[in-house]
């Protein structure tokens, strides 16, 4: 049985996700830095076999997918399942703008981001409802194939934690995805997968990022250097 080789890749920086706030649904194109690390990333993939290119139709992701498949000659395939997760009225506000203003609403999401959505917002299983059929069709249409996917930070952990069984409740809190960071997942057949390598970003930084607080109370107390 051959495998096929996917390459989840979420798209470079943003000025909004550089101030921490709620921006998920909201359209924004990316930084200056955000392009360059695009770009980085397109330099390592340039000599990789890589079939196709998908991404969210979103102008980050589109962005990113573009300068990453250049190299190739492709033009990525946008997909809706794709996006990432709506913050509904809660878009463009900063954590502690969130926590003023709806306080009933993100002590619910803090305590299960997964099943919870605020006001006119997407909870993690109806982001995972959205976004494995995608997965899924794209691992069959291209048995035997490398392919990469360009997606999203909340999108991207609720996908790893479905295929790789994890408890989705807590992918906020124990999976972290940095600006262009390289996926890469091997699967046997459509459901089962192997993850061979996790937020990768040695393209552009010698070493791993330290986690930051990013929206969550659960990981911060420690200043890192």
């Amino acid at each position: 049985m051959s495998t096929t080789r996917l390459y989840l890749i979420r798209h470079g920086a943003t000025s909004l996700s550089a101030e921490d706030r709620f921006s998920g649904g909201t359209e924004v194109d990316l930084s200056d830095e955000g392009r360059w690390q695009a770009e980085c990333l397109a330099r390592r993939l340039a000599d990789d076999n890589i079939a196709a290119f998908y991404c969210s139709p979103m102008r980050r992701t589109v962005e990113t997918a573009s300068i990453v498949a250049a190299p190739f000659g492709m033009t990525p395939q946008p997909r809706e399942g794709l996006r990432e997760i709506h913050h509904g009225h809660w878009e463009t506000l900063s954590r502690a703008d969130v926590e003023r203003l709806y306080p009933a609403e993100y002590a619910a999401w803090q305590e299960d981001p997964f099943t919870f959505a605020p006001e006119e917002g997407e909870s993690g299983v109806m982001v995972m409802a959205r976004a494995l059929p995608v997965i899924r069709d794209i691992v069959v249409r291209h048995t035997g194939q490398t392919v990469a996917v360009i997606s999203h930070k909340a999108t991207i952990r609720l996908i790893l934690s479905s295929l790789l069984g994890f408890d989705a409740r807590g992918y906020r809190d124990r999976l972290d995805q940095s600006p262009a960071s390289l996926n890469i997942l091997d699967f046997r057949d459509p459901v089962r997968a192997r993850l061979m390598l996790f937020n990768d970003v040695s393209h552009y930084v010698d070493q791993p990022p330290y986690s930051r607080n990013r929206l969550s109370d659960w990981f911060d107390a420690v200043p890192h250097p």
